[in-house]
């Protein structure tokens, strides 16, 4: 008899050898947190993962979420059936079309199977050019290619496609970091990307309300939602630099005013790391994009920082990260028309080209300079996403 069941493959973890126990172990913790309120069963055999006992209408549901499971490399909807050759050939036939060109692809890891792969596939196409036999052989280039794959623990599964899912390491396998999400298109992609190497996401947002609109800050908490998606528990810090932004306006040059904003910003982000566990700070800098990512620019704010700074964008041209902005869901979000705080108080001209010792005498200026990085610290907001 047989039943339809979720086939999951992992990526690159067969390369962690002797560590690949504690990898598989936080991908299976992963998808049965992603799964624990659709009813199934999960069954973990080596190299093999397998949802199985679902309801039918669910099964739409589970393809999505593992889908959006770091590790996952890709899921097939496959039927499941014994050893014996007559039900293989009886499964075969219903997943199979009338017509076009097929070809068989046996994988036997039980090698205690009487058929080898190649007998497999030849026995079995031949049954199924004589029972459809306007299905033609191609082998290199068919329409369709109908996989067969048998198990050590008397199972075999017979599927035709494979659906590409998210990849990468699995999420919670390379420490913490703290995201400086903003509302714009590239900080949840910078994100994305390091949480796809295992990486675990603390975000931080910089607002600067009532000179943005609350709106804006609502659009960072639903960035960070739509993360959530990939990143289980993620907890998002809301910052105000209206205070901070004011001062700098006041006492010093108008053309180092995202400069100095910006050291405040990694300043306060190292402070906020340090109390959450992260052992860097991620951004969504590109190479030249605005002034502020300018080399003198980043050499600038990273001065302020014992952290390492990750900038996984840093020589993507802004297509490349609008691409996977609308892959993740992030996209359409991120355009919405809402400023963020760095457009607060913003100069004419920029600086583009700042040298340390120069905006060292312009902070110099600021006499309050780490009481406005306390104040903000001690007025933080955490939303549970």
């Amino acid at each position: 008899m047989s039943e339809n069941v979720v086939l999951i493959r992992y990526g690159e973890l067969y390369l962690k050898g002797k560590n690949k126990d504690y990898f598989e172990n936080m991908l299976k913790d992963n998808i049965r947190a992603k799964l624990s309120d659709i009813s199934c069963k999960l069954y973990f055999g080596r190299g093999r993962y397998v949802v199985k006992e679902y309801a039918m209408c669910d099964e739409n549901a589970v393809i999505d979420r593992l889908k959006h499971v770091f590790g996952v490399h890709s899921v097939s909807v496959a039927k499941r059936c014994g050893y014996d050759f007559n039900e293989i050939v009886e499964l075969a036939l219903s997943v199979m079309p009338d017509k076009g060109t097929f070809r068989v692809s046996a994988h036997r890891s039980y090698k205690k199977y009487p058929l080898d792969s190649l007998q497999i596939n030849m026995q079995l196409g031949e049954k199924i050019l004589q029972a459809k036999p306007q299905l033609t052989v191609d082998l290199h280039a068919p329409d369709y290619v109908l996989h067969v794959d048998v198990r050590e623990n008397g199972d075999v599964y017979l599927y035709r496609d494979a659906i590409r899912c998210a990849g990468g390491m699995p999420y919670g396998t390379g420490g913490r970091g703290l995201l400086l999400l903003s509302g714009g298109i590239d900080s949840p992609v910078a994100g994305y990307m390091l949480a796809k190497r295992g990486m675990s996401l603390t975000a931080l947002h910089f607002h600067s309300y009532p000179y943005t609109s609350q709106a804006a800050k609502e659009k960072a908490v639903d960035l960070a939602r739509i993360l959530g998606e990939f990143c289980p528990h993620i907890k998002l810090k809301c910052v105000s630099l209206t205070e901070i932004q004011q001062t700098i306006h006041k006492q010093c040059k108008p053309n180092y005013m995202i400069t100095l904003v910006r050291r405040f910003m990694m300043r306060i982000a190292q402070r906020v790391a340090a109390e959450n566990g992260c052992g860097c700070i991620i951004n969504g800098e590109s190479l030249g994009q605005v002034a502020s990512q300018t080399l003198e620019s980043i050499t600038v704010t990273n001065a302020v920082v014992d952290l390492p700074v990750f900038r996984p964008l840093i020589g993507m041209d802004k297509d490349e990260i609008i691409e996977i902005a609308e892959k993740i869901g992030t996209f359409k979000k991120s355009i919405e028309p809402y400023e963020d705080c760095c457009t607060v108080f913003l100069p004419d001209f920029p600086l583009i080209k700042p040298t340390i010792e120069k905006v060292e005498e312009q902070e110099s200026r600021i006499e309050n300079y780490n009481a406005l990085i306390d104040a903000a610290i001690e007025n933080i907001e955490t939303v549970e996403i």
